[in-house]
């Protein structure tokens, strides 16, 4: 495997280049970057890494990941993105470089949330629709984006299980005195110190609760969840493929 990290400095890119290197059979070929850094060996020029590499892994920013998914459609190179709060040129991005090579786009590429994902839409498939639904995470003060791009998953997970769309039942502000809707689903958004990552959606029913959990305490599952979905991209064909399709797990509903 012959690797192109994309975001190369930054908390996730970090991560990814450090498991490579016990990642059997795998080259980082490449790093990438906003500023170059020579001692690191990463640079800002995409394009002039890709013709050594089979697939790339972008952690970067939201800004560039139409162009980065563009250049690797170009070069016939496979695609992970992870990186969060993508707009509609950067999915429109991603379905026009499925049609040239294989793409995953994953709010969250930890194995345990991809099984977390498959829980919820099953769980919010089964109960009744009495149960309301809250999704709460955290994560360390310097996220930017909420609710995260994992509880926005999650939410569209019991969406669907429930045969709805979060667009239609999201509710991410409590302020004011308005009731709960029948059917919504909640989101809570907790910012502070270094939470890697904390996500629990809950099922409150009349007299009962269920509660579907994951909490990352180690930055490096994600960076070994993403090396195992570029692995699994090798001499797929082209197209969007899911990291449920990773872990060989999707639930019925």
């Amino acid at each position: 495997m012959r690797v192109v990290v994309v975001g190369a400095a930054g908390r996730m890119g970090v991560a990814v280049r450090a498991a490579l290197q016990d990642w059997p059979g795998s080259k980082l070929v490449g790093a990438i970057d906003r500023e170059a850094n020579a001692q690191e060996g990463i640079t800002t020029d995409l394009e002039s890494v890709l013709a050594e590499a089979n697939v790339m892994i972008d952690f970067s920013s939201a800004a560039t990941t139409a162009k980065n998914l563009s250049a690797c459609a170009r070069h016939g190179v496979a695609a992970l993105v992870g990186t969060t709060g993508l707009d509609s040129e950067a999915l429109a991005a991603a379905n026009a470089a499925a049609a040239k090579v294989p793409v995953i786009v994953a709010a969250n590429t930890s194995l345990g949330v991809t099984l977390l994902l498959e829980l919820v839409r099953a769980a919010a498939g089964a109960l009744p629709a009495d149960f309301d639904i809250e999704i709460i995470e955290g994560h360390h003060r310097h996220k930017k984006d909420a609710p995260s791009g994992t509880a926005l998953a999650l939410g569209r997970a019991a969406a669907a299980g429930r045969g709805q769309t979060l667009d239609s039942t999201m509710a991410d502000d409590r302020r004011g005195e308005s009731a709960r809707r029948a059917g919504e689903i909640g989101f809570a958004v907790v910012r502070g110190g270094d939470i890697v990552g904390d996500h629990t959606v809950l099922f409150a029913g009349a007299g009962e609760r269920v509660a579907i959990s994951h909490q990352a305490t180690d930055r490096a599952i994600f960076a070994r969840g993403a090396l195992q979905a570029a692995f699994w991209l090798l001499g797929r064909a082209p197209g969007r493929y899911e990291m449920s399709e990773v872990i060989g797990f999707k639930s019925i509903t």
